[in-house]
């Protein structure tokens, strides 16, 4: 096996924090979106009790793990977080919950933990839906990088004017091989056996009206649609709501 591929294979980089809290009842494991990080979940630790701890996932390619190439197919990347997650497994329960590109990581990770066990008590999904979610698919992946740059300011996860080259192509990379993962993701309608909440901003404007609900059919747990004001990034204003709900949906699953 390659340096890399064990690299890739360890727990070591993944986590923040990179060690398990003995004292929580459960786990809560955090995934970001595409051309994001595990800066996204800063507040998350302040946002949970003593009871859930926070584990935020990082991808490679990004912020501290920006030596290390990122993935750009969406089945190695998956298989690579089910073995991270399983190895921090201890018999005590799990959540997952993601925004955008992390809730279909989310929710694959939750498919395939399904057959290699155990599966997660909770999957918290947010602004992405297998179903009514629009988003450039393989000709940005493909094209110039200033199409992924109008895309990042499109989204507001960079500001206008000029930008430093160097930062402006390391964010561009990480972008483009996240955009390919999602764009390889055929939809195999696959269901998981776990409870499942959707979560998203009333304005998002990748999502078509409706389409959080398709989650419904992904599922027999299915415990419906949280809406909060924004768009596609709603979650950096209503952070503590999400995390409140998903921790009460997370405790009562726990007792039943």
């Amino acid at each position: 096996m390659s340096p890399d591929l064990r690299a890739r294979r360890s727990t070591a980089g993944w986590l923040r924090p990179a060690g398990s809290d003995p004292d929580a009842r459960a786990a809560l494991f955090l995934f970001h979106y595409s051309g994001g990080g595990v800066s996204m979940y800063s507040r998350w630790p302040g946002f949970l009790p003593p009871s859930v701890e926070c584990r935020r996932v990082q991808l490679p390619g990004r912020q501290d793990r920006l030596e290390e190439p990122a993935f750009t197919e969406l089945a190695p990347l998956v298989t690579a977080l089910c073995e991270v997650i399983s190895r921090e497994l201890d018999g005590r329960p799990y959540a997952l919950f993601g925004h955008s590109m992390g809730a279909l990581l989310a929710y694959r990770v939750a498919v395939a933990m399904e057959a290699r066990g155990p599966r997660p008590a909770l999957l918290g999904v947010s602004g992405w839906a297998p179903e009514g979610f629009s988003m450039p698919g393989r000709a940005l992946v493909e094209g110039p990088a200033e199409g992924i740059v109008a895309l990042l300011r499109e989204l507001g996860t960079l500001p206008g004017g000029d930008l430093d080259p160097e930062l402006s192509a390391r964010v561009v990379a990480s972008m483009r091989a996240d955009l390919a993962v999602c764009a390889g993701y055929r939809d195999d309608r696959a269901r998981v056996g776990c409870p499942l909440v959707a979560y998203g901003g009333r304005d998002d404007p990748y999502l078509a009206p409706g389409a959080l609900r398709s989650w419904a059919s992904r599922g027999d747990g299915f415990l419906g649609v949280r809406e909060f004001p924004g768009g596609h990034f709603f979650i950096h204003d209503h952070g503590p709501g999400i995390a409140m709900d998903l921790v009460q949906l997370l405790h009562r699953h726990i007792a039943g």
